[in-house]
Order: C-alpha cells, then structure tokens, then sequence
C-alpha cells in the first residue's frame, strides 16, 4: 500500500489522513520529482534508436594484433579449451 503526503514543518501530512489509523509504524522516503507534462503540440522529436553496430562503431578495429582465427576459437583464448578446426 502506497500513501502520499508531503512534509510541512517538519511533519508529514498525508493527502488523506484517514489511510492509516493512528499508531500505525510507517517508513518515508523522498519520491522523486516527475517531469512536467510536455504542452500537447510541442512534444519533441525523439531521436531515431541506434542500430547495435551504430552504438559499437567506437570499439570496431581497436584491438590490434589479435590471431587470425579468433573469432572460431574464442573459448581456446579466453579458457583454455582445444582449439577447433
């Protein structure tokens, strides 16, 4: 159960009092603020979403002087395991 409220003066006043009786334990903590609702005409274009390649373009060609076959015996280089054909 969720009950919302506000603090004055150093107490919390529920938007409605008579959610919980008197005496009941409860746990606060800060809710954080929303967003402003956009006026409605004058959302904003979202960006288009990037493809994986787009989002790792910065990593591609940056390790140097890796085996040739390393893609196909990835598990021999990281684990140890035999290496395949």
């Amino acid at each position: 159960m969720t009950v919302r409220g506000k603090v004055r003066k150093g107490k919390v006043l529920l938007d409605d009092p008579e959610a919980l009786p008197d005496g009941t334990e409860v746990e606060v903590r800060p809710v954080k603020k929303r967003k402003a609702a956009a006026k409605p005409g004058k959302r904003k274009a979202k960006a288009p979403r990037r493809s994986l390649a787009e989002r790792l373009a910065p990593f591609i060609g940056v390790v140097k002087d890796l085996p040739s076959d390393m893609s196909e015996n990835l598990d021999h280089y990281l684990y140890g395991h035999p290496k395949g054909k």
